[in-house]
């Protein structure tokens, strides 16, 4: 059986597109009848971010990691966090001679930035230097791809992800049908990165919606009591929200993908976003969502695009096409690194 380690330092019970891109791409190579070890937090003593204490982060002994990735015996590492997990996992290969691939799921330095005054440029000098280090660094989208390119990123390649059709339907029944229509919805964690704020100020008739927990949650309570916030949900719950919503309004501009948008669209529900990465790729020119610099117009506009479209388009976004690509790219990259280092 072919063995591969899976390394990463987001993991349960943080609820977020990450963990759930990571924990879906093991199921679905353990159905490929690949041998798949999670090394997450969940083995190791942890300790809240400071100023986001809602992600722990791994303290252990570096020989902790070393022993259980030994004891895994990988015959291929992919470390998708750069957190302290992926620091050591990363040591661990360059002892062992191992060239390892990466995923860039997180605008990292443009969160840190959120929180702290550092330069971009130190903190991707930082996420450069670690994704660089590997055999390859997977990306969700072309205009991701080129945005990492121009800042110095070697060797991407492309990993679209998939979205979960069978638990994101638009026949689940509503969870909210006596709130004043129409329901403008936001899903996801409730952080400063994720620019709520500026959905939350617009003048927008019927209701707004957030569903999901995070450390700016009692501020927006405070500053937005008109808003319906239902914290956090999953499962048929979770998707009872998106039915109930008639548009998904997305106003991030940090996220390379946006998991939360697929599942909208899976159930049949249109999105309203700037016109920035993730937006731009996953959107595109579908005809399912509405992208805007202004983002009421983005949002009312939305409101005219027929529900079933939605869906029809998100049924093109498998899973197990995804998983297939996840594959395909770990072999062709870790291939290309052997054939270099024998020819050097």
């Amino acid at each position: 059986m072919t063995r591969l380690a899976l390394v990463t330092d987001a993991w349960h019970p943080q609820v977020n597109g990450v963990v759930r891109t990571l924990d879906t791409t093991r199921k679905e190579l353990e159905k490929l009848g690949i041998g798949v070890t999670m090394v997450t937090p969940a083995a190791y003593k942890t300790v809240p971010m400071p100023t986001y204490p809602e992600i722990r982060l791994t303290i252990t002994r570096p020989s902790r990691v070393y022993r259980e990735l030994d004891e895994a015996a990988p015959d291929y590492i992919h470390i998708a966090t750069e957190g302290p997990l992926g620091m050591l996992a990363r040591r661990w290969c360059k002892f062992n001679g191992m060239g390892y691939t990466t995923s860039y799921h997180t605008r990292f330095p443009e969160y840190i930035r959120a929180r702290a005054p550092i330069p971009l440029s130190i903190s991707y000098a930082m996420v450069r230097n670690f994704h660089n280090a590997g055999v390859g660094c997977m990306v969700s989208n072309g205009t991701l791809e080129k945005e990492l390119a121009a800042r110095g990123f070697r060797r991407l390649m492309r990993w679209v992800r998939g979205v979960d059709t069978v638990t994101f339907d638009p026949d689940v029944p509503p969870a909210f049908t006596d709130l004043p229509r129409p329901i403008f919805l936001n899903v996801g964690r409730v952080s400063v990165e994720k620019n709520i704020d500026a959905f939350l100020k617009l003048d927008l008739p019927g209701t707004k919606m957030v569903v999901g927990d995070g450390p700016a949650l009692p501020a927006l309570k405070a500053r937005y009591p008109d808003t319906v916030f239902v914290g956090s949900r999953i499962g048929e719950a979770l998707t009872a929200c998106y039915t109930s919503a008639d548009v998904f309004v997305f106003p991030s501009l940090t996220d390379t993908w946006g998991l939360v948008q697929m599942e909208a669209l899976a159930c049949g529900v249109p999105v309203a976003a700037f016109p920035t990465t993730g937006p731009l790729d996953v959107i595109a020119d579908s005809g399912t969502g509405a992208l805007d610099e202004d983002l009421k117009k983005a949002c009312l506009a939305a409101l005219e695009i027929p529900r079933d479209r939605c869906r029809a388009y998100a049924l093109g976004f498998s899973w197990e096409e995804s998983v297939k690509q996840f594959w395909e790219n770990l072999q062709t990259a870790n291939r290309i690194h052997l054939s270099t280092s024998k020819a050097a």
